[in-house]
């Protein structure tokens, strides 16, 4: 469905997102090699392990990736776009429940944010060019099909 102007829906987001962090979530398994999960925060740098609260982020939302494509791409497509490899990743719940769909620039500009939650501000910038690299690169794969 390429319906210009239907509003955004989650369903095939969060089904293909479920598989990602399933395979993201057996790779820190296996980077840890004692049974807990390893990563590193995508935007303070922290090291993050099993039993710590973490959650798997959207580094650009969802939502504003559904609005920007679906002109042109179909809910299954969108899906794809949204949780390419460059735009998830993993960050503290506490950072992920306060900055919520908000752009990453804003919400660390926003009251103190980025001091607050020791964020890395050169690597969040890093992570969100990736993420907006990867985005229009598997957009791009996407229409060219």
């Amino acid at each position: 469905m390429k319906d210009p102007n239907r509003p955004y829906h989650r369903t095939e987001i969060d089904l293909l997102f479920t598989r990602v962090k399933a395979q993201l979530h057996q790779k820190a398994l296996e980077r840890g090699g004692d049974g807990k999960a390893l990563y590193t925060d995508c935007y303070t740098g922290k090291i993050l392990r099993g039993g710590d609260r973490y959650d798997y982020e959207h580094i650009r939302s969802s939502e504003s990736i559904f609005m920007a494509y679906r002109d042109r791409l179909t809910n299954f497509n969108i899906a794809e776009v949204v949780n390419c490899p460059e735009n998830v990743a993993v960050t503290l719940r506490s950072i992920n429940q306060s900055k919520g769909k908000m752009r990453l620039e804003d919400w660390i500009s926003n009251s103190g944010n980025g001091v607050k939650h020791g964020i890395n501000i050169e690597l969040s910038r890093n992570v969100a060019a990736k993420a907006d690299r990867g985005i229009q690169q598997k957009a791009k794969e996407i229409l060219s099909r």
